[in-house]
């Protein structure tokens, strides 16, 4: 049977996103690629194809993750006004949906600790994604004056909100962790007038 001329690609790619899914569900070391490639509608021995191990995989699934972290945020970056743009990042960000959506969030609050164990090369990867998101909110600060390393406090501020408020076991605390650390950077950075 003859393919089209990109259908290896295409392939590839939706294996990356299930794996992408899996990943930020369930951690990098409780996948199983039989399950990835059920999911991406393939057979366990289709995947050596695409991938020369699970850990080449979860690797490349590291790029995928902030690829569509990218995506979902092009129209937050595509704003003028920096306020409205760190607003609009930080109302999604600290919202009970994107808390809610551990499968298809940002991989900073779900992964960090896993990735922190990972080898060299796939904690590199990691961080340039790290490094993508920092300069895309220092893009915005520098417009309000601030220097580089608030991007790095900001975000470290984000991502542990986000990954406390995933841990605990109390919805109401969750929930004002949410809340609280929202309040908390609106305050700061004089976005209570943005939108």
């Amino acid at each position: 049977m003859r393919y089209a001329s990109g259908h290896k690609a295409e392939t590839r790619e939706r294996v990356l996103k299930e794996a992408a899914k899996e990943i930020r569900a369930k951690g990098p070391d409780n996948v199983a690629v039989a399950g990835i490639m059920a999911r991406a509608g393939l057979t366990h021995g289709g995947f050596y194809a695409h991938f020369p191990s699970k850990d080449v995989l979860v690797k490349e699934a590291i790029g995928t993750m902030f690829v569509d972290a990218r995506k979902r945020t092009e129209r937050i970056d595509a704003s003028g006004d920096p306020r409205a743009v760190l607003r609009a990042y930080v109302d999604f960000y600290l919202s009970p949906a994107h808390r809610d959506s551990r499968d298809r969030g940002c991989p900073l609050p779900t992964l960090s600790g896993d990735f922190a164990r990972s080898k060299p090369d796939t904690r590199e990867r990691f961080g340039k994604g790290v490094v993508g998101i920092a300069g895309r909110l220092a893009a915005a600060l520098s417009r309000l004056g601030y220097a580089e390393g608030e991007a790095h406090a900001l975000l470290a501020q984000l991502v542990g909100a986000v990954a406390l408020a995933r841990a605990v076991g109390d919805a109401e605390l969750s929930d004002q962790l949410l809340a609280h650390t929202h309040a908390s950077i609106v305050a700061r950075y004089g976005l209570e007038t943005a939108q």
